[in-house]
């Protein structure tokens, strides 16, 4: 008997007598998934769409890698926006519908198989198996295995992203049981999340990555299994991607009516305002639209006005990013709880959003805005069971009043609202000396502000202001791309102004951003240095959620304690995008979680 046989009945027969086992073509992280094993398409796509024809886009910044999986470089995927694009350098996952590569439009926390045809797991959630397609193929021919799947998995955990390995973490061992079949065994029972997670690992083909040097950085594209590959690089500048004819699952129910266009061309631009101008000139064809002013005054070109371009306000329920200030909680002053309250206090969002934002937006009192995990209130229910046993080590204000921020009229920092902060600033150990802040060794306080946006200094600049009120000495410091991730990724700064990205279901990746396990990884996105064991155990009980209900409690419990401990100045959001595009471009109906223009396609007539 060969040993993959034993190993796949040793599996069947150690499974509890009780237990109910489950062979699906999906997986919904509560209940079940809203397409059924037989649909032909998803809703919201053209499944009719012709293909044909090149779409040009925006990338913004630079790239100096074409891997996107390590620490080190920054690879396409990882700059703005180009996510939204239908393509990347990334490889193909075992599921599709979580995760970055190809994001569900109208679910918020279902997959569908792709390499995976289908899963299978028991009732307490403690393994998966995936069955893969024996039609998938890497671009060379040669077929994705069980083998190219573990191969990911130990490669991934041992030299990628340190992200990787906070979300494999929860893994005890991985069983080959056939050339194309898998099981995934977990630490713990109840893990339905880390299924999803598993579901978007890449596959990489491990006949081509052996031998490579995995951790450098590459303009060489890697051997992929996806709808495009790329066809040409210009290193920092340029990359084209060219639609594979023969795709392996261009007729599967899941890619049908996506990726249309035959070619796609991305130009990358170091500054908006020029990357706007390029876009009126014609230059390419899609124009994402961030900055409130620019979509306010700066579309009456001919363009538009002829109907050339269309300028588009899209609603959605996509849960906005975090975006904020974030104090760096390792070093002082940023871990006295008082001062940082009090440099939030300081921040003028209503200012700023009337006089540079032309009231385009909301101010974020979450972590988690335009979502149903935002905490708001006061804590109860299951969240107020899920806070009580930390009320020793919470603000009693936390149980009994709503988090809020102050508000101005948007014509200054009012004198009470400064008494306020200075009082916060005296708690903390900071006088107000001789027109300016001072410790007791008559030092003045004074931090640094890490940018790699040039255009947000003129956001920063009003804040940096208010602080020179109280003698505040704010430096604001632009840098390039790679100095900005080398110091992120060693947490030198001060203070940064930055976003984390917030999906339709919160889990893991939460882990990454705020347990204090992750406090002094390199390359972590926890930013503020967060070290708290509230927090940590509200991320591993949201982590560990089995419905929806639960998960929605954790989250607002966790939003609340973060948002309690100040640990960033929060921004603000809006719930639509904005975005311009050529009218020659043909799009099925947008739907909420998604602007899926991996759905999109041209008018034939300008083929």
């Amino acid at each position: 008997m060969s040993r993959m046989l034993c190993l796949a009945l040793l599996f069947t027969l150690t499974q509890p007598a009780w237990a109910t086992l489950y062979r699906q073509h999906g997986y919904s992280l509560y209940g079940q998934p809203k397409y059924p094993a037989n649909f032909e398409h998803l809703d919201y796509v053209n499944p009719d769409a012709p293909k044909g024809g090149t779409l040009r886009v925006m990338g913004s910044g630079t790239f100096d890698t074409l891997n996107p999986y390590t620490l080190k470089g920054t690879s396409p995927i990882n700059t703005g926006d180009f996510g939204q694009f239908g393509i990347s350098e990334l490889n193909e996952p075992l599921m599709v519908g979580s995760g970055v590569y190809d994001p569900s439009g109208d679910e918020p926390y279902s997959a569908y198989g792709l390499i995976a045809e289908s899963l299978e797991f028991a009732d307490n959630r403690s393994w998966v198996v995936f069955n893969l397609r024996p039609e998938a193929r890497f671009h060379d021919g040669e077929p994705i295995t069980a083998e190219d799947v573990a191969f990911s998995y130990r490669l991934l955990k041992e030299q990628g992203h340190p992200n990787y390995r906070s979300v494999l973490q929860d893994v005890s061992r991985i069983d080959i049981l056939g050339e194309r079949r898998i099981r995934f065994v977990f630490n713990r029972p109840g893990n339905s999340l880390l299924i999803l997670r598993l579901g978007e690992l890449p596959v990489l083909p491990a006949h081509y990555w052996q031998g490579r040097d995995f951790a450098s950085t590459t303009f060489q594209a890697g051997l992929n299994s996806g709808p495009y590959r790329v066809s040409s690089v210009d290193p920092g500048r340029r990359i084209s991607f060219q639609r594979v004819e023969n795709y392996w699952g261009r007729d599967l129910p899941i890619n049908r009516g996506k990726y249309n266009l035959d070619r796609m061309e991305v130009e990358f631009y170091r500054d908006n305002s020029v990357a706007f101008e390029a876009f009126k000139a014609g230059e390419f064809d899609i124009y994402i639209d961030h900055k409130a002013s620019n979509w306010a005054n700066a579309y009456a070109f001919p363009a538009v006005t002829n109907g050339e371009v269309i300028k588009r306000a899209v609603p959605h329920e996509i849960p906005s990013p975090t975006q904020a200030m974030f104090f760096n909680t390792r070093r002082t002053p940023f871990d006295s709880l008082a001062l940082r309250k009090a440099l939030g206090m300081l921040f003028d969002f209503e200012w700023s959003n009337r006089v540079l934002f032309y009231d385009a937006y909301q101010r974020s009192t979450s972590y988690y805005p335009n979502s149903p995990f935002s905490a708001t209130g006061i804590p109860a229910g299951q969240e107020f069971l899920y806070l009580s046993p930390f009320r020793d080590q919470l603000p009693p204000e936390l149980f009994l009043e709503p988090f809020s921020l102050p508000v101005t009229d948007g014509r200054g920092i009012p004198r009470d609202t400064l008494r306020q902060a200075v009082e916060l600033f005296a708690e903390a150990g900071w006088e107000l000396r001789r027109g300016r802040l001072e410790n007791d060794d008559g030092e003045p306080l004074s931090f640094e502000v890490l940018l790699v946006n040039s255009s947000l200094e003129r956001i920063l600049q009003p804040y940096r202001a208010n602080l020179a009120r109280l003698g505040i000495d704010m430096q604001i410091r632009t840098v390039d791309r790679a100095q900005y991730k080398a110091r992120l990724d060693q947490f030198d700064y001060d203070m940064i102004l930055t976003t984390l990205p917030q999906g339709l279901s919160p889990g893991l990746e939460q882990f990454g951003y705020f347990h204090s396990s992750q406090r002094n990884v390199k390359g972590s996105r926890n930013y503020a240095g967060i070290n708290n064991p509230v927090v940590d155990q509200l991320v591993e009980r949201l982590g560990a959620a089995s419905s929806r209900s639960e998960q929605v409690a954790a989250a607002r419990a966790l939003d609340r304690v973060l948002l309690w401990q100040h640990y960033t100045i929060p921004n603000w959001y809006i719930d639509y995008h904005r975005i311009a595009y050529r009218s020659w471009l043909r799009t099925p109906e947008i739907p909420p979680y998604s602007l899926s223009i991996r759905s999109w396609w041209q008018a034939p007539a300008q083929q």
